[in-house]
C-alpha cells in the first residue's frame, strides 16, 4: 500500500477540525476547475476564429503559388507545368497577373492591387462563395468586368448596378515619359463592376479581380504572368501537399519560388500562433495565482496536524514520506479541480460547437461564436494545470522540516 497516498486521501476527505481549511480547499479546487475550463473554452473559441480566418484566406490564396525568384513576371511553359496538371492531387491550375495600379471611378481615385485571372480562376475560384452583391463573372460577352473588395467598393462608391466603368491606369513600359503630354505615357483600360466580395479587411480594401487579358493590355505583356496558382483536392493531406511543393521546387530550379499557404502569408500565420501562445500564457498565469490557495490550505493543515507528524515520525515514517503525504493532498486538490474543469470546459465547448447557443453580436459573417475543440489543447491544458498543482503542492512541505523538528520540539516560533 502507498502509505503517503493513503494518508493524503484520508486528510483530504476526512472532516477537519477547522472548517476554514475545508473552505480554502474547496475554493482551491473550484478555482482550478474554473481556470481549467476557461483555458479549454477560450482556446477552443480561438481555434474557431483561427479556422474561420484561414478558411476565408484559403478561398482567396491558392494552396501552392509559383512566382519568379527575380523580377515580376515569367512565361509558364515547359514540361513541369504539364507534370503538375497531371498530378492526382491537383484540382486546378490558373495563371494570374497582379500589379498595383491607379483606379478612377466616377471622380474618386485610389491605388488598387488589380489581380488579372484566367478563365479557370473565373470558373472555379472559391471567391464566388463570398459575393455580397452581384454575380462573380468577369465577362459579359466581349465586355470585361471586375470584382471589387467590399471596403474598396465602399471607399470608391462602386455599385454593380451602375453603368459607370472602373478606369484603370498604369505607366507605359514601352513609351518614354512626355512632359508636354503626360497622358500619352500612361496606358488605360476600362472595366465594369460585376460584383462585390467580402473576405477579410486586408483583402477587401485593396483588391480588384479583373480578366487577365485586361491586365496584359494595361501592362503591355504578351504571355507573361506574375504567378501560377495551384489548388489541391480536399483529399490531399498536408504531408502530400508539402511533398508536392518540394517536388515542384526541385523541378523548376532556383529561378522560381514555390510557396505553400504559410509561405504566402508568413507574418499572418506567425502572428496567429503567437496570439494563441499569449492567450495560453495569460490564462495559465491566472491558474498559477489561483493555485496558491492550495499553498494556504496545506500550510494550515500542516499546522493542525503537527501532532500527527510527530506520531508518524515515532512510528518510523521517513521525513520524505511525511512530506509526500501533504504534497499528495495538495496535488489531489488540484487534480479534483482539473477533472471538474475538464468536464465543464469540454462539455461547454462541445455544446457550443454543435449547437451554437452563444450568438455573435452585430452583423458578423457567422451567427454563433465559432468553437473547435482540439484534443491537443485538452492534453496540453491537463498537463500544464497538473504540473502547476504539483509544483505549488510541494512548496508547503518545507515547513515540516523548518518548523517541526524530529526531536519533537514542535513549532519553532
Amino acid at each position: 500500500m502507498n502509505l503517503p497516498l493513503f494518508f493524503a486521501g484520508r486528510y483530504l476527505f476526512a472532516k477537519k477540525s477547522h472548517n476554514v481549511i475545508n473552505i480554502i480547499s474547496a475554493i482551491s479546487a473550484a478555482g482550478m476547475a474554473i481556470g481549467t475550463a476557461a483555458l479549454i473554452i477560450i482556446l477552443s473559441i480561438y481555434n474557431g476564429f483561427d479556422a474561420l480566418v484561414k478558411d476565408m484566406l484559403n478561398d482567396f490564396d491558392p494552396d501552392i503559388l509559383i512566382t519568379p525568384a527575380e523580377g515580376k513576371v515569367f512565361v509558364p511553359e515547359g514540361e513541369t507545368y504539364d507534370w503538375i496538371y497531371a498530378r492526382d492531387e491537383v484540382l486546378n491550375m490558373s495563371c494570374t497577373l497582379t500589379e498595383n495600379i491607379f483606379v478612377n471611378y466616377d471622380g474618386r481615385q485610389s491605388m488598387v492591387t488589380a489581380k488579372g485571372v484566367d478563365w479557370v480562376y473565373e470558373e472555379e475560384s472559391p471567391v464566388r462563395n463570398h459575393i455580397r452583391t452581384g454575380d462573380f463573372t468577369l465577362h459579359r460577352g466581349d465586355v470585361p468586368l471586375a470584382a471589387a473588395g467590399s471596403s474598396l467598393a465602399y471607399n470608391l462608391g462602386i455599385n454593380p448596378r451602375f453603368v459607370t466603368p472602373l478606369e484603370l491606369y498604369f505607366p507605359s513600359r514601352t513609351r518614354n515619359f512626355s512632359i508636354s503630354n503626360p497622358a500619352a505615357s500612361i496606358e488605360s483600360v476600362n472595366v465594369w463592376p460585376s460584383c462585390i466580395f467580402a473576405i477579410n479587411s486586408e483583402i477587401d480594401e485593396k483588391y480588384a479581380i479583373v480578366p487577365i487579358e485586361v491586365m496584359k493590355e494595361l501592362l503591355e505583356y504578351d504571355d507573361e504572368v506574375s504567378g501560377v496558382e495551384i489548388r489541391l483536392k480536399d483529399s490531399c493531406t498536408a504531408d502530400k501537399a508539402a511533398a508536392l511543393v518540394g517536388e515542384i521546387s526541385d523541378r523548376l530550379g532556383p529561378g522560381f519560388e514555390v510557396k505553400d499557404r504559410f509561405g504566402q502569408n508568413p507574418s499572418l500565420y506567425k502572428m496567429m500562433r503567437y496570439e494563441k501562445l499569449a492567450i495560453f500564457s495569460i490564462l495559465i498565469f491566472i491558474v498559477i495565482i489561483v493555485a496558491f490557495n492550495i499553498f494556504g490550505s496545506l500550510t494550515m493543515l500542516i499546522m493542525e496536524k503537527r501532532e500527527d507528524i510527530g506520531i508518524l515520525r515515532a512510528m518510523g515514517m521517513q521525513e520524505r514520506s511525511i512530506k509526500a503525504v501533504f504534497t499528495l493532498e495538495g496535488w489531489l486538490i488540484s487534480l479534483l479541480g482539473l477533472a471538474a474543469g475538464l468536464a465543464l470546459g469540454i462539455g461547454a465547448a462541445l455544446i457550443q460547437q454543435h449547437f451554437g447557443i452563444m450568438k455573435m453580436p452585430g452583423n458578423f459573417i457567422v451567427q454563433a461564436y465559432p468553437v473547435i475543440l482540439s484534443a491537443g489543447d485538452v492534453i496540453i491544458t491537463a498537463v500544464s494545470v497538473a504540473a502547476v498543482g504539483w509544483v505549488i503542492a510541494r512548496l508547503p512541505a518545507g515547513i515540516i522540516s523548518r518548523r517541526y523538528r524530529p526531536d519533537g520540539t514542535g513549532c519553532q516560533r
